[in-house]
């Protein structure tokens, strides 16, 4: 990514810029950006906003670093339904910040460990960007980043909750940000599983145990995905990577009947039923909590 003063200080001029803009090998990232256009698009939506945010970084008239959202490409994050129209800043001198187009300057306490650098470029640490998250994106939205850090070892529930307490006067949604660390589980393997658990929670569904071993005499023969033993009932989430199979070239068909005789299996040692939900089904959690709950409890259906 190159700015129009580098362009300048090469010896182009603005015809020659826009000249490159109209033939095809740039492309304007914002005003006075700009980027092999090849590169840009081959990026999603994700790495466009990762582009757009070093443009405002490099053009930044204060010492600024990325944060809330924006901090997110730079973590290798799964960014679901959060909104990238707009690239948040935090300033390091703890003044007032300022909004223009597509920027949101923000102004808070940053503390030493609250500033990190990834790929070259200053960010907020990961637990300060999951706590700075919950003022911008939704509680499910910041759940499934939230679980992904603690699970990579990014940061802890335990950093979380103790930076947390040490600064709520700066996370002013505390509502949200509570709700987020009560609900972070690290037992939860993949975004499909987090929202599968927040539907739980937001309709009503008794919480089941995340990651359920199954034992056979003692020996743990399986794992699923959601149990609620008492009740004699498992949950399995049923991502489309799990019928690819894999990076070994598995063939589909036969990951798919590999998994119908480990649900047998499961049943015939547990007697339990199974539910099994997918990507769609996340799509109304309300109907789907209904389901689950018609399989805990039959009898009152």
């Amino acid at each position: 990514m190159t700015l129009r003063r580098d362009f300048l200080a090469d010896g182009w001029n603005d015809k020659a810029i826009a000249r490159a803009v109209r033939e095809g090998a740039l492309t304007r990232v914002r005003r006075g950006a700009y980027a092999d256009a090849a590169l840009c698009h081959s990026l999603d939506p994700v790495g466009r906003h990762a582009l757009v945010a070093r443009a405002v970084l490099r053009q930044a008239e204060t010492d600024v670093l990325l944060s809330h959202s924006s901090a997110l490409p730079e973590y290798d994050v799964p960014v679901w339904n959060i909104d990238l129209s707009t690239v948040h800043v935090t300033r390091r001198d703890r003044r007032s910040g300022r909004r223009e187009r597509g920027v949101c300057q923000h102004a808070g306490l940053l503390l030493p460990e609250d500033i990190v650098e990834r790929n070259g470029v200053p960010v907020t640490s990961p637990c300060r960007t999951v706590l700075d998250l919950t003022t911008v994106a939704g509680a499910e939205e910041c759940l499934v980043v939230a679980t992904h850090l603690v699970r990579a070892g990014e940061t802890s529930v335990d950093e979380l909750r103790g930076r947390y307490e040490r600064g709520m006067e700066m996370w002013p949604r505390t509502l949200r940000t509570d709700l987020v660390l009560r609900l972070i589980d690290d037992r939860l393997e993949s975004p499909g599983e987090v929202r599968a658990w927040y539907a739980m929670f937001r309709h009503g569904v008794p919480a089941p145990v995340p990651q359920y071993e199954i034992r056979d005499g003692g020996r743990v023969v399986a794992r699923v995905d959601f149990a609620w033993p008492d009740l004699g009932v498992f949950l399995e989430f049923d991502g489309l990577v799990k019928y690819q199979g894999g990076a070994d070239g598995q063939d589909p068909s036969g990951v798919v009947v590999r998994e119908k005789l480990r649900e047998d299996r499961i049943r015939e040692l547990t007697g339990w039923r199974c539910i099994r939900i997918t990507w769609a089904d996340l799509q109304d959690p309300e109907r789907l909590a209904a389901r689950i709950l018609r399989a805990l409890y039959p009898a009152a259906a």
